[in-house]
């Protein structure tokens, strides 16, 4: 998918990019390329491949939810920015906190919005499970994303905590994610959720599948969650 391609297919979906954001993509992919020599942030390295698969794919979560409104975001393990710059591209008015546990990407990612001016954005190097933990930001997102980050049984404890009561967590899948929703069952409803939709569909071009997973946060969680770090990964709540 080239810029041209990209373009035309957010349109289809109702999203369009203006002259600013066209040259933010731009300066992003560059970025990307530039410091991925130097630190590990993606495999996908041709531009058709990144704009397909990292910025459209990311965007894809918009195609499900609503994010024109006044929102705050929270993007728990984003890597290189995935999902949430590309949405903050398309949607500046959001109120963006990312969090990663590697303070190279955390870096990276600080370079990325200082370069694309990019405002209301917060960064955080912590554990998932210890910002999870700290008062400030505790049940306090409207909405938390992940994007490959783990599966449904442990993403759940380290995503739902930081939602606000009628709060959504969209979980970024691949294919059929029933087993994984199957396993996570009990841990979605101890952590105060329950999944309101499941949408999938194909990448264009490549026509490969997606499932995005919508939860939302029906009651609070308990305070016992989320456990120390490493303790969801070692053992998920069954």
């Amino acid at each position: 998918m080239n810029p041209e391609e990209f373009v035309v297919a957010l349109q289809k979906k109702g999203i369009i990019l203006n002259k600013t954001q066209l040259e933010q993509f731009d300066n992003y992919f560059r970025l990307l390329i530039e410091w991925n020599e130097k630190v590990n942030l993606t495999r996908i390295t041709l531009k058709e491949d990144v704009y397909l698969k990292h910025f459209y794919d990311s965007i894809s979560a918009a195609f499900y939810y609503d994010f024109s409104q006044s929102i705050t975001l929270c993007d728990v393990g984003a890597g290189a920015g995935f999902p949430s710059i590309p949405l903050k591209i398309c949607f500046p008015h959001i109120k963006l906190t990312i969090v990663d546990s590697l303070k190279k990407r955390i870096d990276f990612l600080e370079h990325v919005a200082d370069e694309l001016k990019l405002v209301d954005v917060h960064f955080q190097h912590d554990r998932a499970e210890d910002f999870g933990s700290n008062p400030e930001y505790r049940e306090s997102f409207d909405v938390v994303t992940a994007r490959a980050v783990a599966r449904m049984s442990v993403l759940s404890e380290l995503c739902l905590p930081l939602n606000k009561q009628g709060g959504v967590f969209i979980a970024m899948k691949g294919t059929s994610p029933d087993t994984e929703l199957k396993e996570a069952t009990k841990a979605i409803n101890v952590l105060g959720g329950q999944v309101k939709q499941i949408d999938t569909f194909q990448l264009p071009i490549e026509k490969s599948e997606r499932s995005i997973i919508k939860i939302e946060k029906k009651k609070g969680t308990p305070k016992k969650y989320p456990r120390k770090a490493g303790t969801p990964n070692k053992s998920p709540i069954k």
